[in-house]
């Protein structure tokens, strides 16, 4: 039985190319195209056969990717949303995965890392390298682990700023410290939550309930 995909993406040429690319797998059987959102909206009422999958745009004009994602996951808890983006900004990624977004990959990714990914969302649920095996369709739900006493108030105070769309810079300013000091909370953290980076840190920090959306 093959896994049925959908594709939200407002380049029609990189939806096709998408699309035939997924066939070409052998184990995936594309049921669903649309341009944006709404377009998705529109379309996924009229099936009976819904996607196990959906990969979404970032940006998308009418009802972008993180708007899309919040909906899907709000009203088709069971299709697994994907970002499929050529945005790699860290802010992207973090509201794509708060939007219910179990995995984020890039355009460029090689055809073979797109199919393993693929294939590790449909069995496990989830795909993110940088922060091991976490479940991301469960960090909204699941009641992690606190760890407040393992952590200063300087650096919860910086958790919170590192889970927004603050640059480093600008979090240095806000808490009236140095790029230096605010660099070696940064790297605390890392190396506390057994993390390599921005994104990693703040998933973490929502799994463990440490942060609010």
């Amino acid at each position: 039985m093959k896994t049925k995909i959908g594709l939200v993406d407002d380049h029609q040429l990189f939806l096709k190319s998408l699309s035939l690319m997924l066939e070409s797998f052998q184990v995936y059987d594309v049921v669903l195209e649309a341009s944006n959102g709404k377009d998705l909206q529109q379309k996924i009422k009229q099936r009976k056969d819904l996607p196990e999958i959906i990969l979404i745009d970032v940006n998308m004009p009418l009802m972008n990717g993180v708007e899309t994602a919040k909906w899907l996951t709000e009203n088709y808890p069971q299709i697994k949303p994907v970002a499929l983006s050529m945005n790699a900004d860290d802010n992207a990624i973090i509201s794509m995965f708060k939007a219910g977004c179990c995995g984020y990959l890039l355009k460029d990714t090689h055809p073979n890392e797109l199919e393993k990914a693929l294939d590790e969302i449909n069995r496990k649920g989830y795909y993110n390298a940088d922060a091991g095996n976490i479940n991301f369709r469960r960090i909204l739900m699941k009641a992690g682990e606190k760890e407040e006493s393992l952590i200063t108030p300087k650096e919860m105070i910086f958790l919170q700023y590192a889970c927004s769309e603050l640059t480093y810079k600008k979090i240095a300013s806000e808490m009236n410290l140095s790029e230096r000091t605010i660099d070696g909370y940064r790297e605390s953290l890392f190396k506390k939550f057994n993390v390599q980076s921005r994104v990693g840190l703040c998933l973490e920090a929502l799994r463990k309930e440490l942060v609010k959306l």
